[in-house]
């Protein structure tokens, strides 16, 4: 009997042990290879064009690599409304998917109000795991295009210019700034060396927007930029505050090109001093320092008065420029007087407009 009550025991623990080794669990359902949904959708307006753009998802909601094309519906709705199709597209698993239209005309007209679009994925079979994130502009009539921009490069910066319009005042203008070239990077340039300026800029002018003109003073000399304007209007719906921006302007570029002398020194003093015993005597110079930050150094010139009428004036500085804003002349006379200005020179070669003149006599010892 105990053989028996042994034996079926361990029949018991070998059919035990072979149902937990490699026998297969219970069946899974297939997938539905439903692509997960677009969560990163946006959408902008620039006239009557709206531009969505998102990132085409890389796997499923099992998340299983897709390896198909994928369907890409986009639709919009005004407030509560149904979603109406506005177009379908084909993307690839991962890219980067873009959609853009021209409002209806329907759309383009009246008082501003929300508008919401989506994109919804769809397999081979047409089926979707539903729409993606809501994206958000304005329908309604777009404010006026900026219309006559120009560019012109002053030292502070560039000065752009467009037509004021009236009724606008409100308005704020985006400027739309593209590096087009720069120079190439010198050899010694290294770890100190700043960052390179971005390609693609947005500045935008809200003060004196409406008067017509801006003044961009984060350029860089030597670099060449396009610029493109449009005019944006901020409103606020349904508890929401969104841009409502106008059609985007024809470029203008302009050439940054440093052709500009540094400020002209001001404050000008010469003080004489005679020595004793055979000590020298000079005419020592000071002035307020130029803070330009192109500056190379200065220039002094001087001549000698009341001899006949004026002398020509001559450079008595260094041929290397003064870094110091002063200068120590002791090529002078007793009983002589002289007068004096000073240039300040830009590391492009120009110099400023001499400054105000000094005059000192040297006493007789």
């Amino acid at each position: 009997m105990m053989h028996k009550l042994q034996a079926g025991a361990l029949a018991m623990m070998a059919g035990l042990m072979l149902t937990g080794c490699g026998t297969p669990g219970a069946p899974q359902p297939p997938s539905l290879n439903l692509p997960a949904p677009v969560t990163n959708l946006t959408a902008s307006r620039a006239g009557n064009q709206v531009t969505l753009a998102w990132t085409m998802p890389k796997r499923n909601t099992d998340k299983l690599l897709l390896n198909n094309n994928l369907t890409a519906r986009v639709c919009r709705k005004q407030g509560t409304g149904r979603c109406g199709a506005a177009g379908d597209l084909s993307f690839a698993p991962g890219v980067e998917g873009a959609f853009s239209e021209t409002l209806p005309a329907s759309l383009a007209a009246g008082q501003p109000r929300l508008l919401t679009y989506f994109v919804e994925l769809r397999n081979r079979n047409g089926r979707s795991a539903g729409l993606s994130n809501a994206a958000h502009v304005l329908a309604g009539e777009a404010p006026a295009p900026v219309a006559g921009l120009t560019a012109e490069v002053r030292k502070q910066g560039v000065v752009l210019r467009w037509t004021p319009t009236a009724g606008l005042e409100s308005s704020a203008v985006r400027l739309h700034r593209k590096l087009l070239n720069s120079p190439a990077a010198k050899p010694h340039e290294g770890l100190l060396t700043p960052p390179p300026e971005p390609v693609e800029q947005n500045l935008l002018v809200e003060a004196g927007a409406h008067s017509g003109h801006a003044l961009d003073k984060n350029i860089h000399f030597g670099h060449s930029y396009e610029y493109r304007a449009q005019r944006v209007a901020r409103v606020t719906v349904d508890g929401q505050t969104l841009e409502l921006d106008g059609e985007v302007s024809a470029p203008v570029r302009v050439a940054a090109l440093d052709q500009f002398p540094p400020a002209v020194p001001t404050d000008l003093a010469a003080v004489a001093t005679v020595g004793e015993d055979g000590a020298e005597t000079a005419i020592d110079l000071s002035w307020q320092p130029v803070t330009d930050a192109d500056l190379a150094g200065y220039i002094v010139y001087r001549r000698e008065a009341g001899k006949g009428g004026e002398a020509a004036w001559q450079r008595i500085s260094p041929a290397e420029p003064l870094l110091p804003p002063a200068f120590h002349d002791n090529q002078v006379e007793p009983g002589h007087t002289y007068r004096y200005a000073v240039s300040a020179l830009a590391q492009n070669g120009h110099a400023s407009a001499r400054s105000a003149e000094a005059e000192e006599t040297v006493p007789n010892p």
